[in-house]
Formats: structure tokens, sequence, C-alpha cells
């Protein structure tokens, strides 16, 4: 372990490769190598490209870094595909749509499969993230699974998020939906090329001039920005509709410069800081949540947890009930009440 952690902070592509598998495939191997290299993250401007499938996001990935390298940036990317319910396999084709970048150095490309993790991300991602941070990449591109509007997770690990939509994924209706929309810092409609393309921006634009005071919901505040102050300025980010043809490579370079836009306003404002303090946040309880459960699993056997499933599905005992008794094997100071239960 330790020959592989000096790999990934020389930035050795094999050493990254082998590290990220440990950190797949083992609870534990993360923990150890996150501890090793957190000292050396914080560096890395993590961008988040989510969207409903079809929408071209692995396409629009692979342009993105394409241009970000004729900069000289290097890029790591971690494309998240989904993972079958039934036999937990994954095709990883994401690759397969990136081999413009294969070859280059600077570039370092991982499929993970989300191994039944829901939001989109898989459960590795947090970990993996922080090997690429380590490793010096300056830039890393997280693609999600592309399930849908529940697909929200990103936000929490990413600091700029790309929402891509495309004409013909549904009437203007979808494009209204509450919950991924409002994650957007960018929104790219990609397919720019096909008809529909213009309606689609229209309605894009139209949904960031609607809600109180003219603004809509950013991250879960009010976006206020749609209104200048007094010196004709906005004092928050101005969220760009960019129409885009990825598979022509057209729109991406204006892309590219509104993400250095956006990293330029995240340490200007001190949002980033927000962000990072948004990002623990949600990755310390993540960490706790399994750490829970897996204490449950180690206190209670498989067979007391299936007979409460047994008497739940029979209408024996009721849910919360079951809980109760699945927390009395807990220490009393670590039990948690109804009520404080209800509210957290």
């Amino acid at each position: 372990m330790n020959e592989l952690i000096a790999g990934v902070l020389d930035g050795r592509a094999r050493a990254i490769a082998r590290l990220l598998t440990l950190v797949e495939n083992s609870e534990s191997a993360a923990e150890t190598a996150v501890t090793a290299l957190y000292p050396h993250t914080g560096q890395a401007h993590i961008i988040g490209i989510t969207g409903p499938p079809g929408s071209g996001k692995s396409t629009l990935v692979n342009e993105i870094a394409k241009r970000l390298r004729q900069q000289g940036q290097r890029v790591g990317i971690l494309a998240i595909d989904p993972s079958s319910p039934f036999t937990g396999g994954a095709l990883l084709g994401d690759r397969v749509r990136m081999r413009d970048l294969a070859g280059d150095s600077g570039v370092f490309i991982r499929s993970m499969a989300s191994r039944g993790s829901l939001g989109g991300l898989a459960q590795a991602t947090w970990a993996a993230i922080k090997v690429l941070d380590a490793a010096g990449f300056a830039k890393i591109l997280v693609e999600t699974v592309g399930a849908g509007q529940a697909e929200v997770d990103i936000a929490r690990a990413a600091h700029t998020t790309l929402v891509v939509e495309a004409p013909g994924m549904g009437d203007d209706v979808q494009a209204f939906k509450a919950g991924i929309l409002e994650i957007a810092d960018i929104l790219v409609v990609n397919k720019a090329d096909r008809p529909g393309s213009e309606r689609v921006v229209r309605s894009l634009e139209l949904m960031l001039h609607l809600g109180p005071m003219g603004g809509t919901r950013h991250h879960g505040r009010i976006l206020t920005a749609t209104i200048p102050a007094a010196n004709g300025t906005s004092s928050g980010w101005q969220i760009p509709v960019l129409p885009a043809t990825a598979s022509e490579g057209r729109g991406t370079a204006e892309l590219v410069t509104q993400i250095q836009q956006h990293l330029a306003h995240l340490q200007m404002s001190g949002e980033w800081q927000e962000r990072e303090q948004e990002r623990c946040r949600h990755e310390l309880r993540q960490l706790l949540q399994m750490r829970l459960l897996a204490r449950l699993d180690t206190a209670v056997s498989q067979n007391e947890q299936d007979a409460l499933v047994t008497a739940v599905a029979a209408r024996e005992i009721d849910p919360y009930t079951a809980v109760r008794q699945l927390l009395n094997h807990f220490p009393a100071n670590h039990e948690v009440s109804g009520k404080s239960a209800s509210t957290t």
C-alpha cells in the first residue's frame, strides 16, 4: 500500500489504477488510502456532469477534456456506469466513447460501477476523487450514471455542476421539474444541431427567471442573480444556458470558458469554501451511515434481521417498532429517540 501511495503522489498511472481498484473493492483500503493522501488533496477543481441517458454526457466529457488538455491542464475522469440490479455487473462503456483521449499521459480515465448506489454516484466516488486529486490532476470530471432528475448527489461532490439536456428528451414540462436543474451551475443543451434545440434553450432560460423576485432555486437557495446591482453588475453567478454539439466539437470552447469563469467566481466570492464545507459535511454523514449499518450487521445476526423483516411484511409489527428493536442492540447512549430521528 505504501508503494502505491508513493506512486500516486508521483502521478504514476499504474499506481493510480491499482489503488483505485483497491479503493473500490475494500472500505478498509479506502480508509488507509484517504488517510495517507488527504494532506495532499484540496487543489483540484471537481466538475460534475449529469443529465438524462442519451443526452451525450460522455461525448461532452471527451470534448471538455480535449479542450482542457489544449490549455496544458492534467485531467482525471471518473465515469460512473449503472450496475445491473440482478447480476451487479456493468458495461463500463464510457471509456469506449472517450477513445480520443487514449494515449494521452495527461488524462486518466476510470470507469466505475454504481454497484447499487443511488444518486448517480458509486459509493467509492468520494475516495476516488481524493486519489486523483492527490495525484495532481487539476481538473477532475465526474460523469454520473444518468438516471434522471433524482440524481443530485453530484452537486455535493463537485465544485461546478453541469446539467446536460438535449432536444427530444421529453416535453417542455420536463425542463421545469425541480431537483436536477436546481443543482446546475451551467446548463448545456447538447445535440444543438437537432430540431427543437432552440426551444429547449428558451425553456431553460425561462425557467431561470421563474420564482420569487425573478429567480429560481440554485443549490437550495433562491437565486437572485438575475437582478443587477446598482452599479449594473450582479453579485451572484449568472447561470448560462449554452447550446453545444459535442459530437462535432461545437460550443465546447465556450463551455470550458464558462467552467473557468465559474471557478473564478467561486474563489472570489468565498463560495469555494462554503461548498467545501458542504461537501465535507455530506461525506461525513455518508461515512457515518455506512459505519453504523456495519455495526448493526455485527451486532444483529442476519437471521434476526430476516425475522424482523418477515414480521413487518406479515404486519405482525410495524417498521418503527422493528427499528426500535434493532436499536436496542446498541448501548443506551447511542440510541436515537423517535423525536430526534424525525428531525435529522
